[in-house]
């Protein structure tokens, strides 16, 4: 009688890290939407200060050095970028309110180069975006039109088109909220379950693209 031979159990495939991008579109998303319904008119100020530190700053740049792990040179880009924005953007305010700020600085002009610089950024990333996913392109144009409006309405003393651009932000925030919001649950299910668009401009290679297969590992059960 033939023996049976029993065969080894398949290995489990298991990422090797887990995807930090839903950190770090929450952690901006978050921000974006205090700061913006500051900028809007609706909420506060200074609540967002400790935000621009921890959340969107820390954060958002830790997920930004996670994604180098991933070999998501995109992602690294973005969310360390966008960290490094939120962190800055943050430091001069506590410097201004401080009054550490010397009165030769006009404020809003300072924020509206600071906005510019990153307007300029966020346009390559923008374009780099289209290689990614569709959710992902909406995150990038909507802040593209929000950085673009608060750079002008800072640099001309314009309220309402400072408003406007609060506005603007507000929705950056729920387009970021939805693209982090799917990444964690389409991560929690077999398939998709909500809905991000395929690339617009040729897919990068697997490991560059954000949201999709991480470096594998093998674990025998």
């Amino acid at each position: 009688m033939a023996e049976t031979v029993e065969e080894p159990p398949t290995p489990a495939i298991v990422p090797a890290v887990g995807d930090p991008a839903s950190l770090g579109l929450g952690a901006f998303a978050l921000t974006t939407f205090v700061l913006s319904a500051h900028a809007a008119g609706w909420a506060p100020d200074v609540i967002w200060v400790g935000l621009a530190l921890f959340y969107g700053g820390m954060a958002q740049f830790l997920a930004g050095m996670w994604e180098f792990k991933n070999r998501n040179t995109f992602g690294a880009t973005a969310f360390s970028t966008y960290g490094g924005f939120w962190l800055a953007l943050g430091s001069f305010a506590l410097l201004d309110l401080f009054g550490k700020v010397p009165s030769a600085v006009n404020v809003a002009q300072a924020q509206g180069w600071f906005l510019l610089a990153f307007a300029i950024f966020n346009t390559y990333m923008l374009i780099a975006s289209l290689r990614v996913n569709l959710a992902v392109f909406g995150v990038f144009l909507t802040l593209e039109i929000t950085e673009i409006l608060l750079f002008i309405g800072f640099f001309v003393g314009n309220t309402s088109i400072i408003h406007l651009g609060g506005i603007m932000g507000v929705i950056t925030a729920i387009v970021a909220w939805y693209t982090s919001f799917a990444g964690v649950i389409n991560s929690m299910s077999p398939r998709p379950i909500l809905f991000v668009g395929t690339p617009m401009w040729g897919a990068p290679p697997e490991m560059a693209r954000p949201g999709g297969p991480l470096p594998r590992r093998e674990v025998s059960g």
